[in-house]
């Protein structure tokens, strides 16, 4: 990440990861010690400072984009992530970076960052 905040190519971080980054970086049951919520916000505050970030929200067409991505394969807990799919694809991300494997059932390109060493 520290390669597209530093570069000068668009990048994209759609709302509901930085809502998820929070919530999962400062959960005492997920961390031992959880991430103090100062230090996140610093972490968010410095990917906001980069001038190449966009961030993506709704728009007009979401609701068909969404609709798109339920179709697709998405009920219960999934929906969470269709939403995340359907944001990059109607902002034209070409590509998702997760380790979460439940993204592949949308049709949009992913690849898990984890594993580019």
């Amino acid at each position: 990440m520290r390669s597209l905040a530093e570069g000068r190519c668009s990048w994209a971080i759609p709302w509901p990861c930085i809502h998820e980054f929070l919530a999962i970086v400062t959960h005492a049951r997920i961390f031992d010690p959880p991430t103090p919520v100062e230090s996140a916000i610093t972490q968010i505050e410095a990917w906001l400072d980069s001038p190449s970030l966009v961030l993506i929200s709704e728009s007009p067409d979401h609701w068909d984009q969404l609709k798109a991505m339920l179709i697709a394969g998405a009920a219960g807990p999934r929906i969470h992530d269709a939403r995340i799919a359907a944001l990059c694809a109607g902002s034209g991300v070409t590509e998702l970076w997760s380790a979460d494997r439940d993204f592949t059932r949308f049709p949009i390109t992913t690849r898990n960052p984890l594993l580019d060493t």
